[in-house]
């Protein structure tokens, strides 16, 4: 199979960011051939660390916060840059997702100092950020309400 069929049959099946296609191609082209061609995807517009990142975001966003969105996209090899314009969208919605999560897991508030450690560890284990996780499970009456 050609090195340009196996790259677009990937991207077919969904988003890449430029390093996630260069991690698979690796093994089946010289870097040199492999940098031309992701160059030429890139000017077709078929890989795009932007397009990858937004649809990344919007996958995970009814589940996780916004610091496991950062740590994922680092890990795919998404540029810096990309990273933080994410960050600024994924932020936003943080503490309404993060009440969502929390009252299909727990729907009522922590009864003791142990349950509110466990809910406070599920939801920074689902990667949002400690003061969001605070004024959910503090504040957690509230929500049941709106």
């Amino acid at each position: 199979m050609k090195l340009r069929e196996r790259a677009l049959g990937y991207l077919a099946r969904r988003e890449h960011s430029r390093a996630e296609l260069a991690r698979k191609l690796a093994g089946h082209a010289d870097p040199d051939e492999l940098a031309t061609l992701l160059d030429d995807l890139e000017s077709l517009q078929l890989l795009s660390d932007r397009r990858f990142a937004a649809s990344l975001r919007q996958s995970r966003s009814a589940r996780h916060g916004s610091l496991r969105l950062r740590q994922d996209l680092q890990v795919k090899g998404v540029a810096a840059d990309i990273v933080e314009d994410e960050m600024v969208l994924a932020r936003a919605s943080d503490e309404a997702v993060a009440r969502t999560v929390w009252m299909k897991k727990f729907g009522q508030p922590p009864a003791d100092a142990k349950e509110r450690g466990r809910q406070y560890r599920f939801l920074i284990s689902r990667g949002f950020p400690p003061d969001v996780v605070r004024r959910v499970v503090a504040g957690s009456e509230e929500g049941e309400s709106s």
